[in-house]
């Protein structure tokens, strides 16, 4: 007999356990009216994923087992629905006290049995091990006549779990996931998941998680695989809503059947995922919008546009702070762009604060000439005035440092690293002119098309501190510094196979000695959202006091 399987694509909050409850509870109700015989929800959809050392607290455990009991209870009437709800699950085992990532299937206002992840990540954002303890047996259920396999997130990534729960009588293997996002991560996994169809001879159906956390963004896109491997549905990316596919049987084979959407361009993602990440750190914390320092120059004007597609204009505020070396065309630009994408723009000089930092410090600096220390005396201003206009109005400050930046060190701390939230902390600046030009071309969400001056894009960049500064005056071109850091801090490759590669030796040395002085200024850094394997946060953990060189 046919029925539906539904798909709570949500965005969760970690921590608004009963918020969540809510809205599993809603979920349910509309996809028994959708005449669906089973709710999938995403991994840890009751509390939220991740929440990190809230796992250790006694408390929040209670929580999540009381939302758990309010779940059962409140979808008890909706008769032949089964509705899998993702949570922490506390227990006894050989007298001691252990937690599990766990997943409990409720049907009928009862638990009918809790499976237990197996395979616990340790490793890039991942510190599963940390907090649960790993299951160890299959979970089959029965919905209508199919037998459903449970799995959850990493055990999919290996073949064990799948291959358990197919001896286990499984007809159809579900994977619940909160599995976050990088560029070309979607592709990833549907090749993965088909290995597990491949070896079990079962379809498969992902049901993920959409939304941003903290530096991590999850872009939904849950999908299923026929037994042939072949995807018969996949959910648009970055959209949150409930999803119904049909679920047919044909000759004893299980078929699966929705819409399929695109896997979108590379460009198309990285904007996605960088305005949801902005969207839901404002939202989630309740900021009533957000405010940057504005230069004329790529970066400051990407975040812009950013912030603006995730907030709106109105919830956005760009100040253009000039200092003596500022260029006539930046302050022209900036408001240009201002003016295109319709938010509230000042101009607030630094040249008296300035002025009278460089007159306090006279004496202490008589006879020594100008360097590195008044460049940084100009950023730190500004980062003052932008976190005075935070304090006083309540917004919070994006900070528009790029990956090459924070990989070099090309920042300044209590200066442009000032702020709660840095856009784009893991975006290459060859890949901030590439999202700029996309944005140019592209208006995802009606706020302006080309927003970026042209002049902005093709000067090249500058800090503006001193009198004709440009970038590439302290570091190479940026094609050969961003290759560099990726290759060495990205994919961990010997400094000597980057020469090999064909890099000069001296850029590789100067570059990856940068790259490890400057972890003391990283460690200081706001979080960012992640959007390559390996980003400047919890996947890359190094010690600030380390006399090592690869």
């Amino acid at each position: 007999m046919p029925f539906a399987i539904s798909i709570a694509q949500f965005n969760f909050i970690v921590g608004d356990v009963q918020g969540n409850a809510q809205k599993i509870i809603a979920a349910a109700r509309d996809a028994h009216a959708q005449g669906a015989g089973l709710l999938l929800t995403p991994e840890l959809a009751l509390c939220g994923y991740a929440a990190e050392d809230l796992y250790l607290r006694p408390a929040f455990l209670d929580a999540c087992e009381q939302a758990l009991d309010s779940v059962a209870e409140a979808t008890a009437g909706l008769d032949g629905l089964a509705v899998v709800v993702g949570h922490p699950w506390r227990r006894i085992v050989d007298g001691r006290e252990c937690c599990h990532n766990a997943a409990s299937v409720l049907r009928g206002g009862r638990n009918e049995q809790t499976y237990a992840k197996q395979e616990l990540p340790n490793y890039a954002v991942f510190d599963e091990r940390r907090y649960f303890t790993p299951g160890s047996g299959p979970c089959v259920f029965e919905v209508q006549g199919v037998r459903v396999g449970l799995l959850i997130c990493e055990d999919a990534w290996f073949p064990g779990p799948a291959r358990q729960a197919a001896d286990a009588g499984a007809q159809l293997l579900a994977t619940l996931n909160a599995s976050p996002f990088h560029l070309g991560k979607s592709a990833e996994r549907e090749q993965i998941m088909r290995e597990r169809v491949a070896e079990t001879g079962l379809p498969l159906v992902y049901a993920h998680l959409v939304g941003g956390q903290d530096e991590v963004v999850f872009e939904g896109r849950s999908f299923a695989l026929d037994a042939g491997g072949f995807v018969s549905f996949r959910a648009p990316g970055f959209d949150e809503k409930l999803l119904h596919a049909a679920v047919n049987i044909e000759n004893d084979a299980i078929k699966i059947a929705a819409n399929v959407a695109p896997i979108a361009a590379p460009e198309s993602d990285l904007w996605s995922a960088l305005v949801m990440g902005v969207r839901d750190y404002v939202g989630k914390n309740r900021f009533p919008g957000a405010l940057l320092g504005l230069s004329g120059g790529i970066d400051s004007a990407l975040v812009l546009a950013i912030a603006v597609d995730a907030l709106g204009a109105d919830r956005v505020r760009a100040v253009m702070m000039p200092s003596p070396y500022t260029a006539d065309i930046s302050w022209i630009d900036a408001r240009d762009m201002a003016e295109r994408l319709g938010v509230r723009y000042d101009e607030i000089a630094i040249a008296p604060p300035f002025d009278a930092f460089k007159a306090a410090l006279a004496t202490e600096f008589a006879g020594r000439a100008e360097d590195a220390t008044e460049e940084n005396l100009q950023a730190r201003i500004r980062g003052t005035l932008l976190m005075a206009l935070s304090n006083k109005f309540g917004a919070i400050v994006l900070t528009t440092g790029n990956k090459s930046e924070m990989a070099t060190g090309y920042c300044t701390l209590y200066g442009d690293m000032a702020g709660g939230f840095a856009v784009i902390k893991d975006v290459a600046k060859t890949a901030v002119y590439g999202l700029a030009r996309w944005r140019n071309d592209n208006d995802p969400f009606g706020t302006g098309a080309a927003p970026i001056p042209e002049r902005i894009i093709t000067r090249p960049p500058s800090a503006e501190l001193r009198p004709d500064q440009k970038d590439q005056d302290s570091l190479p071109p940026y094609d050969v510094l961003d290759a560099i850091v990726a290759r060495y801090m990205e994919n961990d490759e010997p400094i000597e196979s980057i020469v090999a590669a064909g890099y000069a030796a001296a850029d590789v040395e100067r570059v990856t000695r940068l790259i490890q002085i400057n972890e003391y200024k990283r460690r200081q850094a706001p979080v960012g959202i992640r959007v390559t394997p390996r980003s400047f946060g919890k996947d890359w953990r190094y010690p600030i006091t380390n006399r090592f060189r690869a």
